[in-house]
């Protein structure tokens, strides 16, 4: 925000008086100083009313991700669980958005002193306030209900809806808020925003959330598909694995872009404000907070396209054919690693970036088929695995000046390895992959195993076969005709390389 300008009569008096009368300048004076603060107020109240704008834009493109999911899931399932997979990304939203505002919030960014499970849990009685407006919480649920949105494509296609509910429920709640505590509250134990004791005298830079967001529905989701085991016909007798293809690439390209479009409110849109200027005059600079909310676009950017690129030629060498959804997944792996370091790092290190996510969702892609772990979205792959790196890659390449820039304090605060910045961030930041995957597996871990036992977590197997539409959502999302079905439209068997049940 923009400071408060002064003004000071007495200050003003000598230089009007010129030896003239005494009390005409004091009048003359007070009338300015009062002008001027009238000015001064309306420059204040517009620097708020620009920052709050921005902010609301923002949350509103994130909220466009759920569009986004919604499309990629539904593309990357069969046909006869569209309804199904529809319905839990509504879910997400609606369960997300009760809960994170009965809950979440709170644990997520209150305090002793503002209502941090003390006299209520809604943390929203002392709004607004100059640094607390009800744009924030709305762009903080979005955050919430995309954590959300990723556990589901990994437990996709045999899980029951009610376990969809809880763990929606739970995760927005609870698990994914303290997440955000820790690493982004002005007093979490990891924030880079502490006043003092920053972890290794840095603390975490995790912008937007490579780990905060995209670990966190990785690894619910990587537990979810590991409690459940892989749907029917995904792996042979033998081990040997067996695409079951989603039913439309046409809606996971559609998701992807909405998902892409959406990145722009999701990692610009973490720096909050931005009408601050960098200058030391104000007035007079053309450097500030809006030119490094366009720098963090065009890393984003540079991030997605080379990890697109890079996952097109790595696939056409290694399966001998041009993919389209793996070239999606690779764009949306280059986005979830660039996340986290999105502010703090040039566009060229962004390049490296998306070329080594590509590899390590291909990477863990292969190893998935290999210990017969099956998740229809590659979502722990792609955001547990590549949201990782992301973690990793700040640490090695955040910049000096941006980190200073953005995050002030002491101008010689640690900063990338590889820039000549020390160990000290990277090493916070194997701290921040350890806590995170220590959390959310106690957590979720826990939670869907007692889901598990009390037969609440998957399916019967004959659901799963006819289909979760027809069997619990009241019919097809499609229409198909008598003999589409006699021939095999909800259940095939057409080859290695299609469907098997």
């Amino acid at each position: 925000m923009a400071s408060t300008l002064s003004c000071s009569a007495s200050d003003l008096i000598p230089l009007l008086s010129g030896g003239a009368n005494a009390t005409a300048a004091a009048a003359a004076a007070e009338f300015i100083c009062g002008r001027f603060e009238t000015i001064s107020g309306k420059f204040t109240d517009a620097s708020y009313a620009i920052d709050n704008t921005y902010l609301l834009f923002s949350a509103y493109l994130v909220f466009a991700m759920q569009l986004g999911f919604a499309m990629l899931c539904a593309g990357s399932v069969r046909a006869k669980n569209t309804m199904n997979i529809m319905l839990t990304n509504v879910i997400d939203a609606a369960a997300g958005g009760l809960f994170y505002y009965l809950f979440g919030f709170a644990f997520a960014f209150g305090s002793p002193s503002n209502g941090f499970i003390g006299k209520h849990f809604f943390a929203m009685s002392g709004f607004p306030k100059a640094s607390f407006d009800y744009p924030y919480f709305l762009y903080q649920w979005t955050f919430a209900i995309a954590a959300a949105g990723i556990t589901s494509g990994s437990i996709a296609e045999r899980t029951q809806f009610v376990a969809y509910l809880i763990y929606s429920s739970f995760l927005t709640g609870l698990v994914y808020p303290i997440v955000s505590h820790w690493f982004w509250s002005s007093d979490g134990w990891a924030s880079p925003a502490r006043a003092d004791n920053l972890l290794f005298q840095t603390g975490v830079i995790d912008f937007a959330g490579s780990g905060v967001v995209h670990m966190v529905g990785g690894i619910a989701g990587l537990w979810g598909a590991l409690i459940e085991g892989p749907r029917i016909g995904r792996f042979e007798n033998r081990g040997k694995p067996v695409t079951l293809r989603g039913h439309s690439a046409t809606l996971v390209v559609l998701g992807t872009f909405l998902l892409w479009f959406g990145w722009y409110g999701f990692n610009p849109g973490s720096f909050a404000i931005i009408n601050k200027s960098y200058g030391t005059s104000p007035g007079s600079s053309f450097y500030g907070q809006w030119s490094a909310v366009g720098r963090t676009a065009v890393t984003t950017t540079l991030a997605g396209c080379t990890a697109a690129l890079t996952t097109l030629f790595g696939k056409r060498l290694i399966d001998g054919y041009w993919n389209v959804t793996d070239v999606c997944n690779g764009l949306l792996g280059g986005f979830a690693a660039i996340t986290g370091g999105c502010s703090v790092v040039e566009p060229w290190a962004a390049v490296i970036c998306g070329f080594v996510a590509a590899w390590v969702l291909m990477g863990f892609n292969k190893l998935a088929d290999k210990l017969r772990y099956d998740d229809p979205l590659e979502a722990a792959q792609l955001h547990g695995g590549c949201g990782a790196w992301g973690i990793i890659f700040t640490g090695l390449f955040a910049d000096k000046t941006y980190v200073s820039e953005i995050f002030g304090g002491d101008p010689n605060r640690p900063y990338g390895l590889l820039m000549g910045g020390g160990w000290r961030l990277l090493a916070a930041h194997v701290v921040q992959i350890v806590v995170i995957t220590g959390w959310v597996s106690v957590t979720m871990g826990t939670l869907f195993f007692v889901l598990h036992k009390l037969e609440l977590l998957r399916i019967p197997s004959e659901d799963e076969i006819a289909g979760m539409d027809p069997t619990s959502h009241g019919g097809l999302a499609y229409m198909y005709t008598e003999e589409e079905i006699r021939n095999g439209i909800m259940v095939r068997e057409m080859g290695r390389e299609n469907e098997h049940v």
